[in-house]
């Protein structure tokens, strides 16, 4: 079988890396491991630099190796199918499950998980890959898709780039937010002082990140939040907030010291995209996390929960199309 190569125009200057990890919505480490497999050209020559410069209008190409097939490690978990076709499986991703296998991850992932089900995938990236289309951090929940063959994980990955696929989130933050809607516009890279956060750098990746106020807490000292992602960036939301002082409950790198809960109340709850095959608009909704519920259920008035949840609302509370 012929390698699978596809080619992106640059336009705009940066390092080779960081260029391929954002148009393939995947981490620079991978990137690396695919250039040192030589599978990279930047106009039509070969490259060994992650950090080459890259110039406007230059064509940088990858050649994506066989994907490598590796034995899955053993499973103690089951994860929740919202939807399932010849194309891709909607599924609702738990907290504390890591996405992609790594040499620093010693659990079971959810491609361990995909293997044991036999679920037939994309190959399109490699074994690393293995049909995944976007990321969720470890720790936060909720709705993915996965695609199934090459063609739907190109499709989809096309539409990560257009924006007509998307996602909106929940978020419970402290203190609440002082508008009804914030927009916040400012770019992030990793942090100088912690390389384990990212945080506002100068210079960086644009991101862009809207805040929708849904319900304050009963005394009124927590908030539950939507959030609109314009960009893909690592912790963006987090981040975002921690610009203007708020931070989400649970969250231990970026939240408060003396925050006791064990789960971040992060979710990503309504994903939507446009069916690869069949052309339809499609929208999916994750079940609320047992932490996030049972958050709600206790600190919330449950009338304007239930008002403000349904995910056909969500368009309208950003006054925006989806599609």
């Amino acid at each position: 079988m012929t390698p699978k190569a596809t080619t992106f125009l640059v336009t705009d200057t940066t390092r080779l890396d960081t260029f391929l990890s954002e148009q393939l919505d995947v981490t620079r480490n991978q990137i690396v491991q695919l250039i040192k497999q030589h599978a990279v050209t930047v106009d039509g020559k070969n490259t060994s630099k992650p950090g080459q410069k890259l110039r406007v209008d230059q064509e940088v190409v990858i050649t994506f190796p066989e994907a490598k097939v590796t034995p899955a490690k053993e499973i103690d978990f089951d994860v929740e199918i919202l939807y399932e076709d010849d194309d891709l499986l909607v599924i609702n991703k738990p907290s504390g499950l890591t996405v992609h296998p790594a040499p620093s991850v010693k659990d079971a992932t959810l491609v361990d998980w995909l293997k044991h089900k036999g679920i037939r995938l994309s190959t399109l990236s490699g074994e690393e890959r293995h049909g995944i289309v976007h990321r969720l951090d470890k720790g936060t929940s909720g709705v993915m898709v996965v695609a199934k063959n090459n063609e739907a994980h190109e499709a989809l990955s096309a539409q990560l780039q257009d924006k007509s696929m998307g996602r909106f989130y929940l978020a419970v933050i402290t203190p609440p937010l002082k508008d009804d809607m914030v927009m916040v516009d400012k770019p992030i890279g990793r942090s100088g002082q912690n390389r384990l956060k990212m945080a506002e750098v100068e210079g960086a990746k644009e991101a862009k990140t809207l805040f929708k106020h849904l319900a304050l807490s009963k005394d009124e000292k927590n908030e539950l939040i939507a959030c609109k992602l314009f960009t893909g960036r690592t912790h963006q939301i987090r981040v975002h907030l921690e610009t203007f002082s708020r931070h989400i409950l649970g969250d231990h790198l970026y939240g408060v010291k003396n925050d006791k809960l064990e789960q971040i109340l992060l979710q990503a709850y309504v994903l939507y995209f446009i069916h690869p095959t069949t052309k339809e608009h499609c929208q999916f909704a994750a079940p609320l996390s047992d932490a996030m519920k049972a958050y709600l259920d206790k600190y919330f008035d449950q009338e304007i929960i239930n008002e403000q949840l349904p995910h056909t609302n969500f368009e309208r509370h950003f006054n925006i199309s989806a599609s």
